[in-house]
């Protein structure tokens, strides 16, 4: 009897999606979290009778075949392409990306890492710098006597000073786009790392080719819809249960088999 083994991995399979439903609910309040969704497959099948075998000299074939399956297996977790809501902020170094792109930062190591969280501050010597304190790839430095900067839409920043009515525009802001998001590695703290599936990064302007426009003073919420998330967990829930079921009920079938005499 298979069904144990067969309702095991039904219930593993379950249990990984609740899995990703949980991470999804716990950063529902993460800056341009976008979520994750598990996708399953079938197992291979036992061939028992294939489909199109010749039963007869005359050429009579099987038209279904007895074929059976040995559970699921999980194929994917992707991330969703989605686009948070852009929430109001006020601070002038907040900055929301309203498409498709990334901010390109360096890390310590030279590597480049990608984020659309726009939490963005000022560093001891003035650079403009993620939450955690990496430089955009971009080298923008804000001078000691600015009073403010604005940011546009397509991505130059402007610095105002005391002395000066009109600004001085000290550096862009670019923004790259990937041909498959969804091939990008997460690093953790809202970074990501381009893989082979990802393809290279495109540096472009804000604003142009539909890599999306930056809002200053916004960032993006997180895309998690809870209301989803939920419901999702209660069918993962039912699903869990109803293998359990089968194991159950395969466990009486079994134990009925050993009471034969």
């Amino acid at each position: 009897m298979k069904s144990l083994q067969i309702a095991a991995t039904g219930m593993a399979a379950q249990q990984l999606r609740v899995d990703v439903i949980s991470n999804n609910i716990a950063n529902m309040s993460t800056a341009a979290y976008r979520p994750r969704t598990a996708e399953f497959s079938d197992l291979m099948y036992q061939q028992y009778l294939t489909p199109g075998t010749i039963t007869s000299q005359v050429g009579t074939i099987v038209p279904a075949g007895i074929q059976l399956g040995t559970g699921v297996k999980p194929s994917t977790v992707s991330m969703e392409i989605t686009q948070g809501s852009l929430r109001p902020t006020g601070s002038e170094l907040d900055i929301a990306i309203d498409g498709t792109g990334f901010l390109e930062i360096t890390l310590p190591s030279g590597e480049s890492a990608y984020t659309r969280d726009g939490k963005l501050n000022r560093s001891s010597d003035g650079q403009i710098v993620s939450k955690d304190g990496f430089p955009l790839t971009d080298s923008i430095t804000i001078p000691e006597d600015a009073r403010s900067i604005s940011i546009s839409g397509d991505g130059e920043v402007v610095a105002y000073f005391e002395s000066e009515t009109a600004g001085q525009s000290i550096g862009n802001i670019s923004l790259v786009r990937f041909v498959n998001e969804k091939g990008l590695e997460a690093m953790g703290d809202n970074m990501f790392r381009e893989t082979e599936a990802s393809g290279s990064p495109n540096r472009l302007v804000p604003a142009t080719e539909g890599v999306g426009i930056i809002r200053q003073r916004y960032l993006e919420d997180s895309g998690v819809d809870v209301v989803q998330e939920i419901s999702e967990l209660i069918e993962a829930q039912r699903g869990y249960e109803l293998n359990s079921k089968v194991i159950t009920a395969a466990d009486e079938m079994l134990a009925a088999t050993t009471r034969v005499r």
